[in-house]
């Protein structure tokens, strides 16, 4: 049987562009190839049943990339922690190829640890293999917390012996396939006004709107302030996602934000253990630039800095006021989701601000675990919560002196609803909160056994934990 993966109809949407945007690389030859994860959830949404798919389909197409057109190594600049740097771009992975999902999207399958490119630098190209389990980790765990996120497609081990700072060395290694809507970052466009290239800059901007931003007429003389104001919306949406979800990303530079308002790139990332604004994931951010409290405030910063070369073609005023809806956008964005996440549908802004307040000011206050408290909550519910006031959260793990005001408000609140609704609120209550967290000790906990005796088990039991089931 031929291998479904390289028989797949893939598309050149990005290559037809013209080689101004990317450099064709060759992959990297490994010593060893060994299927470590397959995310068989994706492949019914690129039309292929996970049972016609075997684990040498994947290896044969994602571990020797034997059989499949040129590769593309992406060109991007970016600010980093603040500063310009024009020496970016795919340094150790490429587009593989893009292919047509079931739903009539465009989805991108891009490596990460695939080899040298000529943006390598003085880097080996390649992803550790712990590096490579995070993201993986990462990306479903976000998933499944309903955060718009890249996943990954299938984890490969490669035999090779990688040198890190930051791991104990030598360390295994790896080459991910991350399935992703687009890998055109906020830095693609920086690098072309970089080289003052307005034409390049237009060509590609009405490229994102046809194949990503369908509800944008490409016709409008109003086409790119529309995008941009989508665009705006969507990232202020995401910002607000990762905050109601914990999630700490850890970098965003602006060449790891992509141009369709999809998270992705998990590098230093951390899921905070208890609500601190300032808690922060990379051990190298050492002024907390990118903390958890500051994400949305730095995703406004990032998509301000994308006007300068949106400028080139596009009004300024037009961008500017597009951007003056971020907090705007944020805020509602966060203030529904995490009423979702107390189990409520909606409810009047007066009484979600107060119960939103109320919470954040005791979680802040108590510290007490974050992920732990919603978990609690979705354990621990009855529908008797609306009729003694005392009964809620009786029970749980926490003390509950500090939370008495809360409780009576989070009472009177059920109370405002149908009787009928409890049975909804606790299904929602569950739908939106794991009873597993991913925390650093859990990642390091499924890590020792990989590294002592090459179990997996517990990795793969991790992963159907967080994978709960909706």
């Amino acid at each position: 049987m031929p291998n479904p993966f390289l028989s797949l109809n893939y598309e050149t949407a990005l290559e037809d562009l013209g080689d101004d945007y990317y450099d064709p690389v060759p992959a990297a030859e490994f010593p060893e190839r060994i299927l470590r994860f397959r995310n068989d959830e994706l492949l019914p949404i690129i039309g292929l049943q996970p049972e016609a798919v075997s684990d040498d389909d994947f290896i044969e197409a994602f571990g020797s990339f034997e059989g499949v057109r040129p590769f593309l190594a992406l060109r991007y600049h970016g600010y980093q922690f603040g500063e310009y740097n024009p020496s970016l771009g795919d340094g150790r992975g490429f587009l593989y190829g893009q292919v047509r999902g079931v739903d009539g999207e465009l989805y991108d399958f891009g490596t990460k640890g695939s080899g040298r490119t000529p943006y390598s630098r003085s880097a080996d190209g390649r992803l550790t293999l712990k590096g490579g389990v995070r993201e993986v980790l990462a990306a479903e765990a976000l998933h499944q917390l309903g955060v718009k996120t890249s996943r990954c497609l299938s984890l490969i081990e490669t035999g090779e012996a990688l040198w890190r700072g930051d791991e104990p060395s030598p360390t295994r290694s790896s080459v991910m396939v991350r399935f992703s809507r687009s890998h055109i970052r906020f830095g693609t466009f920086e690098r072309l006004h970089y080289f003052q290239r307005p034409d390049l800059i237009g060509k590609l901007l009405n490229h994102v709107i046809e194949v990503y931003y369908p509800l944008v007429d490409p016709e409008s003389k109003d086409c790119y302030a529309l995008f941009y104001a989508e665009l705006v919306r969507r990232v202020a949406r995401l910002a607000a996602q990762w905050m109601v979800a914990g999630f700490c990303h850890g970098v965003l530079n602006t060449d790891n934000m992509s141009i369709t308002g999809e998270s992705f790139d998990y590098g230093p990332y951390a899921f905070i253990p208890t609500y601190d604004l300032r808690f922060t994931a990379a051990y190298f951010d050492y002024g907390g630039r990118y903390s958890y409290g500051n994400q949305p405030g730095i995703c406004q910063f990032n998509l301000e800095m994308l006007q300068v070369p949106l400028r080139m073609v596009a009004d300024k005023f037009d961008l500017e006021a597009g951007l003056a809806k971020f907090p705007e956008y944020y805020y509602e964005a966060y203030r529904q989701l995490m009423v979702q996440k107390l189990g409520f549908t909606e409810l009047p802004v007066a009484e979600a601000k107060e119960l939103l307040g109320e919470t954040i000011q005791l979680l802040q206050g108590t510290q007490v675990s974050y992920h732990g408290f919603f978990a609690e909550l979705a354990r621990l519910f009855s529908p008797q919560w609306r009729e003694d006031a005392e009964a809620v959260l009786q029970g749980c793990s926490f003390p509950l002196e500090a939370w008495q005001e809360w409780r009576r408000l989070y009472y009177q609140l059920l109370n405002e609803l149908p009787r009928e609704e409890m049975e909804a609120v606790e299904r929602r209550l569950r739908f939106e909160n794991p009873q597993t967290a991913l925390l650093r000790p859990q990642i390091e906990a499924v890590w020792e056994p990989i590294v002592r005796g090459d179990d997996w088990q517990p990795f793969y039991d991790l992963l159907e934990k967080i994978r709960f089931k909706k």
